[in-house]
């Protein structure tokens, strides 16, 4: 293995600011394109898009695709890594040995390892994900676009729901809308998504500002009418858009405080116990099964991050999936990792199948890139020994995808020899976001325009990946 010289720890994405940007709202266009011919097929076969919705797990720091879903056993020793792939239930689909949940529901989910992009720095990453746009910087979080859940916001948000359009699910301490570069930009603080901060798998953990007494709604009214009579003038002379914002912002905070399906699908105390013992108790399971009933009322793209799966971290393991040799130790980190992620995605995998949500929903599991693959050693921070990690690796990832109404069993592209870039079938991000654009109703040529009045695509380059496209019932 390759020894290298620099001990300079990678701070990953850590930005906590908990601010949001202000900016205008947009104008929006319309346009005619094979989206519209594939939403008319759709609707001839039966398919409702209107009722269609995305589960996007988000995995922060970069999944290694050669230690999950893209082993390469025929590599040099210092490429393939300690771990072996195993055998699922499609011939010819394997997937790593700690991911044994994941090779019994295979033929549910379609593996995507050709898709790769320029951007090696976790803000760039997180730009060029998130947002189907190549970033004007190639550091930093704070985005120069909008991300995709708020572009979906405010596609879709018509004011029928008192269920949001958009949710996130993240870590306490890293609601801030810059932490993954989930920012609107110039689309305006209107369309970012309703955040659940905090672990749900602990006893204690409750969904802020959606829980009101009843004997205080009719009080609620009052003094909500006697605000919006004070507050009409100093609003209407209003000319920069931010309290237009913040009335948007004040309307769905009071319809989810007085809607009892709201705080229903926020309650995970109705799931039955055993079926929460199925999903795992740790951060990623029980994030999972509140993704799930959240798009079962209605929720149209909901954003789990999964970090840490808040369970006892050991010193050689990683808070998120940055598994450089400094942060952790590459191979022990997995196995400490591995099952509760398992666990978690296989048994959404099967309950939203069980559910008969298998075309209804879209799940898509991603980083913001792979890992490098040539295994580093260095010296850990936190263990003060040598041993193994892997580096940033835009240039392959692997992704995985379920639901949606496609043929599943499959693989999609491939990657060299040595797992370094694609070698079938290269694919971005773009690809991606427009078959998830696809599914949900969007049509992802639509033009928005920015703040100077510029049109702007929400998509500037990419096409649907076919093998994803809804298949017949």
């Amino acid at each position: 293995m390759r020894r290298q010289k620099h001990d300079q720890r990678c701070p990953g994405p850590v930005s906590r600011r908990g601010f949001l940007e202000i900016g205008g709202l947009s104008i929006l266009g319309l346009g005619m394109n094979d989206y519209l011919r594939y939403a008319a097929e759709a609707a001839a076969r039966g398919d409702d898009l209107s009722d269609t919705s995305v589960i996007f797990v988000w995995l922060p720091g970069g999944p290694p695709h050669m230690e999950t879903y893209d082993m390469k056993p025929g590599a040099p020793l210092d490429y393939r890594g300690e771990f072996q792939p195993i055998r699922t239930n499609v011939p010819g689909l394997d997937v790593c040995e700690h991911l044994p949940m994941h090779a019994r529901v295979a033929d549910r989910f379609t593996l995507i390892r050709s898709i790769h992009h320029k951007f090696a720095d976790h803000g760039g990453g997180h730009k060029r994900l998130m947002t189907g746009r190549v970033p004007a910087t190639p550091t930093g979080t704070v985005n120069d676009a909008p991300a995709v859940n708020t572009i979906v916001k405010k596609m879709l948000e018509n004011g029928a729901s008192e269920m949001p359009v958009c949710v996130t699910e993240v870590d306490a301490s890293r609601a801030s809308i810059d932490t993954f570069a989930m920012g609107p930009a110039w689309l305006g603080p209107s369309t970012t998504p309703f955040t659940v901060a905090g672990d749900p798998s602990q006893p204690d953990f409750k969904v802020q500002n959606i829980v009101v007494k009843k004997e205080i709604e009719n009080r609620l009214d009052d003094r909500l009418a006697m605000l919006r009579s004070v507050d009409q003038f100093r609003r209407s002379v209003d000319k920069s858009g931010v309290m237009q914002a913040m009335d948007g912002f004040n309307r769905q905070a009071v319809d989810m405080l007085m809607s009892e399906k709201v705080r229903n699908a926020f309650d995970l105390s109705q799931e039955p116990k055993e079926l929460r013992d199925r999903y795992g108790w740790n951060a990623y399971g029980q994030r999972a099964i509140l993704g799930r009933r959240l798009v079962e009322a209605g929720v149209r793209f909901v954003t789990m991050v999964w970090e840490h799966p808040q369970i006892e971290k050991p010193k050689y393991a990683v808070y998120n999936w940055d598994s450089h040799a400094v942060n952790g130790h590459i191979f022990k980190d997995a196995l400490w990792r591995l099952p509760c992620y398992d666990q978690a995605l296989a048994t959404l995998i099967e309950d939203l199948y069980e559910r008969g949500l298998d075309r209804k929903v879209l799940l898509v599991a991603t980083g913001e890139f792979g890992r490098t693959p040539r295994i580093t050693v260095r010296r850990g921070t936190a263990t003060g020994v040598e041993q193994p990690g892997r580096d940033h690796w835009p240039r392959a990832m692997s992704v995985l995808v379920s639901g949606g109404g496609m043929r599943t069993g499959q693989v999609i592209g491939a990657t060299n020899s040595k797992g370094e870039e694609p070698s079938e079938r290269p694919l971005t991000p773009n690809d991606l976001w427009a078959s998830v654009y696809r599914h949900i109703g969007i049509d992802y040529q639509h033009t928005l325009h920015d703040l100077q009045g510029r049109p702007m695509p929400i998509l500037p380059f990419g096409s649907p990946i076919e093998e994803l496209a809804r298949v017949h019932a």
